[in-house]
């Protein structure tokens, strides 16, 4: 299972169970969301990537790669006060988020949520830096989202 702390929906913790299930995990994780404005988000962006300007989601990994969340498997990742493994940060551009959703032409909740389910893929060991990194990480966002009964 993982946990979320920090500022998320209803709708992004069903995302995280959902992915725990579908990618098959196993054992307790925890994972913090933030909401940030766009100020704040272009802040971040260029401290942690040095590109000056706002972006729609960051994902800050804790973990290098992905295997059973247990205390033995990630002793320095390991919060003994939650009994659970600290995977990392995700954090969403408030703004950013609504102006997508109306360029998309969907609602905010459901741009969040996938921005969410983006930013947990990338924290979980997936990117999309080649064409077929890519391809795979389009299949898990989608089946997530369509589970979830969210989708375009």
């Amino acid at each position: 299972m993982i946990s979320l702390t920090g500022n998320y929906t209803l709708e992004m913790q069903r995302a995280a169970s959902i992915a725990f299930e579908l990618l098959k995990l196993n054992g307790e994780a925890e994972l913090e969301v933030d909401i940030l404005n766009i100020n704040e988000m272009a802040e971040l962006n260029n401290s942690s990537r040095g590109i000056a300007h706002e972006t729609d989601v960051l994902s800050f990994p804790m973990i290098n790669e992905v295997k059973d969340f247990t205390k033995d498997n990630y002793p320095f990742d390991y919060n003994t006060e939650t009994n659970r493994v600290s995977i990392g940060l995700i954090v969403i551009c408030d703004e950013v988020a609504k102006r997508q959703a109306e360029e998309f032409g969907h609602s905010i909740l459901r741009e969040k949520t996938y921005l969410f389910v983006h930013g947990l893929l990338h924290v979980l060991g997936y990117d999309h830096l080649t064409e077929d990194d890519k391809k795979e990480m389009r299949k898990e966002e989608e089946l997530i989202m369509s589970s979830l009964g969210i989708e375009r």
